[in-house]
């Protein structure tokens, strides 16, 4: 997975960091899989917890406000890590995968939030994602075949 989208981001000479959450830094370890992957990839954090994810720059109040579980939380994530970084796209992730939170009560359970930022043009890019009855990785792998799909076409535009 990742290798078209590593490709294509040293093609262009392009960068991308992760703040990823629910995925647990699946998204860095697929991309760090692909050779040529330390001339992409700048910064990569697992924020799993509220307090990490404000230590790197998620407003405390879009998580009081939205719940750390919403696109708003995902876009914080995701311009936060491209700009720790100084990287040209940053992909934020969150969401609950097959599991309540106690600590985060929303009405929306099994759901994920993919962000990715694109510095240049200073936009983000959205898709929510539906968890299924599968185990964790599987969830996992199939978040990462989203951004991947995500990358392919932004890159593409």
């Amino acid at each position: 997975m990742m290798k078209e989208v590593v490709e294509k981001l040293v093609q262009m000479k392009k960068t991308i960091s992760t703040m990823e959450s629910c995925t647990g830094g699946y998204i860095a370890s697929a991309i760090t899989d692909n050779e040529n992957a330390s001339k992409v990839l700048s910064f990569s954090v697992v924020t799993y917890s509220n307090e990490a994810k404000i230590k790197m720059g998620v407003e405390e109040d879009v998580i009081k406000t939205y719940s750390v579980y919403s696109m708003e939380a995902a876009d914080e994530m995701s311009k936060n890590s491209s700009r720790l970084a100084n990287s040209s796209f940053g992909v934020g992730i969150t969401g609950q995968i097959n599991r309540k939170d106690e600590k985060n009560p929303t009405n929306e359970h099994d759901k994920v939030y993919i962000s990715i930022y694109d510095a240049e043009k200073d936009f983000y890019y959205r898709e929510t994602f539906q968890t299924v009855s599968e185990p964790r990785r599987k969830n996992k792998e199939l978040i990462c075949r989203k951004v991947e799909e995500m990358f392919l076409h932004i890159l593409s535009l």
